[in-house]
């Protein structure tokens, strides 16, 4: 736990239209209007559910901009006069508060999405379950595992939604890459590599495995579709003591296959790759250049010996849907229709255990940490609530009610 309060004290940012492991087919499911609600849903009026949104600073106030876009933004709190008036800009028709507490007490709202530094997720996202609203709240979660699993546990007893800001789950390009995988045109996956590299932003109070690792553990949990069982990383620090500039994370899965995690703030050019090698083909997306090509490339035995065989890459297309709206339309479907978030609270939280995992082991050099057995039906969907509904596709929970106040 200390580690992660150590290593993790600001928030990021965190699948496919017809779902890599969600409950929804996405903005556009069954009944939808098009703005990612369905009309009144369960949310007991008519239009997309009533949002509001804690936090706009950096990454807060893109997500007001979105949710306003989609017409479901209702309020907005920010403790900083920057903030509230970035947030009357943006969203001139929203009440606008000067905290959290203002706005959870004085608002009626179906939901609430949380944009605020790190050691304050849980806080917030616990009174608003608590209060009967739909959480999304951006990555990571929280910063203790502790605090995750209670979360989880009180969404699925309360029958709420609660979704994790995964933001490249619910890129276009991620999505093609996992319907590639799953349609076999990889093959076997054998080993991934992730590398997110730049110069800057330079963090003097967290490390750069909690700053750009979330992003791509996420994704590699959802490409494998299960949970490591060995994680080993290592890094340098070479700016601040003991705040690491540059990480290396290996994740190893009971199936054999491997992932590798590259992130740091400390390196002559900006590179974002996704490298995923299949024993068929193999698949690069370049988030820089927003290409994703597959190569037919692979071994092929001869005579006993590997060859290897080039092939050309050939680029493939997808959509270009803005990643973010995506996300927000999604978490407003999940709240009109009472359906599992693709990146909900159980997802959060994998990726949670994860980068603990790794902070003890680049804390001691490299020793290797042996995580505990998770099923793979635990990524995207929760297990049913010891109380109250389920949130599925046909069993809705009950509606809070109207004028419920925290």
């Amino acid at each position: 736990m200390e580690a992660g309060r150590q290593a993790g004290r600001r928030v990021g940012v965190g699948a496919e239209r017809n779902g890599m492991a969600g409950t929804i087919s996405g903005s556009n499911g069954p009944g939808s209007n098009g703005t990612g609600s369905t009309g009144s849903g369960s949310t007991g009026h008519p239009g997309p559910p009533r949002v509001g949104v804690i936090g706009c600073g950096h990454w807060g106030r893109n997500i007001v901009r979105t949710v306003q876009a989609l017409g479901a933004l209702r309020a907005v709190a920010d403790p900083s006069e920057a903030g509230r008036a970035q947030a009357r800009t943006l969203a001139p028709d929203a009440a606008i508060f000067d905290d959290a507490e203002a706005l959870l007490a004085g608002a009626d709202l179906d939901a609430i999405m949380i944009a605020t530094p790190a050691e304050t997720h849980y806080a917030l996202a616990r009174r608003a379950i608590d209060g009967g609203l739909d959480v999304f709240v951006e990555k990571p979660m929280t910063i203790c595992v502790d605090e995750a699993r209670d979360l989880v546990a009180r969404a699925d007893d309360a029958g709420r939604v609660l979704m994790v800001g995964h933001l490249l789950e619910y890129h276009p390009a991620v999505l093609r890459l996992a319907r590639l995988i799953r349609d076999g045109e990889l093959g076997s996956v054998r080993y991934l590599i992730s590398n997110r590299l730049n110069l800057g932003k330079i963090r003097t109070e967290e490390n750069a495995l909690w700053s750009f690792a979330p992003h791509d553990i996420a994704v590699i949990l959802r490409l494998t579709g299960d949970m490591p069982i060995e994680i080993v990383a290592t890094g340098g620090s070479y700016i601040t003591p003991n705040i690491a500039d540059v990480t290396i994370t290996q994740m190893l899965f009971s199936s054999g296959v491997r992932a590798h995690i590259f992130v740091s703030w400390l390196h002559p050019f900006k590179e974002q790759k996704l490298i995923v090698i299949g024993s068929a083909r193999m698949a690069v997306f370049d988030d820089v250049a927003k290409e994703l090509v597959l190569y037919d490339q692979r071994v092929d035995w001869q005579a006993g010996q590997p060859v290897p065989v080039r092939g050309e890459g050939q680029i493939v297309p997808f959509d270009s849907d803005e990643p973010l709206r995506e996300e927000c339309s999604h978490f407003l479907a999940c709240v009109a229709d009472r359906c599992r978030p693709r990146t909900c609270g159980r997802s959060g939280l994998s990726v949670l255990e994860i980068l603990h995992a790794a902070q003890r082991s680049l804390m001691t050099n490299g020793h290797p940490v042996q995580m505990p057995s998770a099923a793979p039906a635990s990524r995207g969907r929760s297990a049913p609530p010891r109380g109250g509904a389920p949130l599925t596709e046909t069993v809705r929970p009950a509606a809070r009610p109207a004028h419920a106040r925290l």
